[in-house]
């Protein structure tokens, strides 16, 4: 594996900072020893467009290096530039431009995402479950998730949310038949394949979808806030008990259940010998 000082592209230094751009050399490393990232969050690869960036780099050759790090018996695995990558296979090279970085598996996917999501190269639904895997590995807040990548809470708290729906409904949003906005105005409500293919079908604007599903919308808010005066009734027994309560009732309104909430096993040793007295 041979090496060259070659100064690398701006999109690479927005991925590795400043500090680690200056130290990085690109290596040649043989195009077959490499593999994608399993974890990567970009699912689909546009074919005429792969096959475009082939043709450009028989033409002018590989511009921006493809991200590996090293998984041992001289075996590669991509961080960033899976796309590139492919083009190259396509292209016919033998040998690609790389720089090798060291990471661990969540750190790889937290680089691909955030080449990703500055190249814009992930549909809506794949940022989204990027988003949620992040924050689950991770156990970060979206607050958190928002500085990391430059992404408003709003933003990421928003695509997030699309998860809740159909898988069905998520493929039409992939294909561009439904857009974000009709996506939005179906969350939660019954039946919302058949109305995203209502929309489709009657070309609704998202105003529509809007107005006919808000009226559902403010009903289940109503079914959902609680009476002042079970809220006092909580406050109350949380103040007796000592932990947080929550009481719901079933939609006959006559029975329902009584929910303790604590935070570690001593809290709830201590409010045991207080039950026992």
């Amino acid at each position: 594996m041979s090496k060259e000082n070659n100064k690398l592209g701006m999109g690479l230094g927005a991925l590795l900072g400043p500090s680690n751009t200056n130290k990085a050399s690109v290596n040649k490393i043989d195009i077959s020893k490499i593999s994608p990232n399993k974890q990567q969050p970009r699912k689909n690869f546009d074919e005429k467009e792969v096959q475009e960036l082939s043709s450009s780099i028989k033409n002018q050759g590989l511009i921006q290096p493809i991200i590996v790090r090293d998984t041992g018996n001289d075996n590669y695995e991509i961080i960033a530039g899976e796309r590139r990558w492919r083009a190259c296979q396509l292209a016919g090279l033998h040998s690609v431009d790389c720089v090798v970085l060291e990471a661990s598996e969540d750190k790889v996917f937290e680089l691909a995402l955030i080449e990703n999501v500055q190249r814009e190269d992930l549909n809506v639904v794949e940022e989204a479950k990027a988003y949620k895997k992040l924050i689950e590995t991770n156990n970060i807040k979206t607050e958190e998730l928002s500085k990391k990548l430059g992404k408003s809470t709003s933003h990421i708290s928003n695509l997030i949310r699309i998860l809740e729906l159909d898988e069905e409904i998520q493929n039409m949003i992939i294909s561009k038949k439904i857009s974000m906005g009709h996506a939005r105005a179906l969350i939660g409500v019954p039946d919302a394949v058949a109305k995203a293919k209502e929309i489709i079908a009657r070309k609704l604007s998202v105003r529509d979808v809007e107005k006919s599903t808000s009226k559902y919308k403010q009903n289940r808010k109503k079914l959902t806030q609680k009476d002042p005066n079970i809220l006092d009734l909580e406050k109350e027994l949380s103040d007796k008990i000592g932990l947080k309560t929550s009481i719901h009732f079933n939609e006959n309104g006559s029975s329902g259940s009584l929910t303790l909430f604590y935070s570690d096993l001593n809290q709830l040793d201590d409010v045991m010998k207080r039950l026992k007295k």
